[in-house]
C-alpha cells in the first residue's frame, strides 16, 4: 500500500471533524505567509491559525520567487490579503548545498545540465529573510501599503523570532 492510500483512509477522520460549514474564499486574517516546505514546520498551529485564516505558500527554502509573487498578487488583488509574512526556519535543507554542488550532483545522477540555475540556497538565515522581504518591497506588483514582515521559526523549540 502506498502512503497515498493511507492518506485517503486518514482523510475520513478529518472529514468527520471538518463538518460541512462553508468557509469563505477570502482568508479571515487577510494575511499571506511565504514559508518552507519543511515537514517540521506546521505553520497553522505555530501561528495560532485555523482553517480558512491565511494563505500559506510553501516551497524549498521559503524563498520569494516569480511564482510566489504571482500567487501573492492573486492573494492580494483577488482575495483581499493586505499583509505578507516571510517565515524561514532553522536547520533548512536550502542551507546544505550550493548551486554549483547541486548542479554537479544533478549532472552526475540525472545526466541533466542545469548550470546557471539558481536553486536559491543560502547560508545566513537572517539575511535570506531580509533578501526576500526586500524582493517583495521592491516588486512593482506588491503595493507599498501591503505590510511585509519577516521571521525565523526554530525547528527545535517552535519559537518564532522577528527579523528586522
Amino acid at each position: 500500500m502506498s502512503y497515498f492510500d493511507h492518506f485517503i483512509k486518514a482523510n475520513q477522520a478529518y472529514v468527520d471533524l471538518h463538518g460541512t460549514a462553508h468557509l469563505p474564499l477570502k482568508p479571515k486574517t487577510h494575511v499571506a505567509i511565504v514559508t518552507c516546505m519543511d515537514s517540521r514546520l506546521h505553520v497553522a498551529p505555530a501561528l495560532g491559525l485555523a482553517l480558512g485564516d491565511a494563505h500559506i505558500l510553501r516551497n524549498a527554502g521559503g524563498r520569494v520567487t516569480d511564482d510566489v509573487i504571482r500567487s501573492l498578487v492573486i492573494s492580494e488583488q483577488q482575495l483581499g490579503t493586505h499583509e505578507i509574512v516571510v517565515l524561514h526556519h532553522t536547520d533548512c535543507g536550502a542551507q546544505t548545498f550550493t548551486n554549483e554542488e547541486f548542479a554537479a550532483q544533478l549532472k552526475r545522477d540525472l545526466a541533466v545540465d542545469v548550470k546557471g540555475q539558481d536553486f536559491l540556497p543560502f547560508t545566513d538565515i537572517e539575511e535570506s529573510v531580509r533578501e526576500d522581504v526586500a524582493l517583495l518591497k521592491a516588486s512593482p506588483l506588491i503595493p507599498e501599503n501591503i505590510t511585509i514582515s519577516g521571521a525565523i521559526y526554530d525547528v527545535d523549540t517552535g519559537r518564532i523570532t522577528e527579523v528586522h
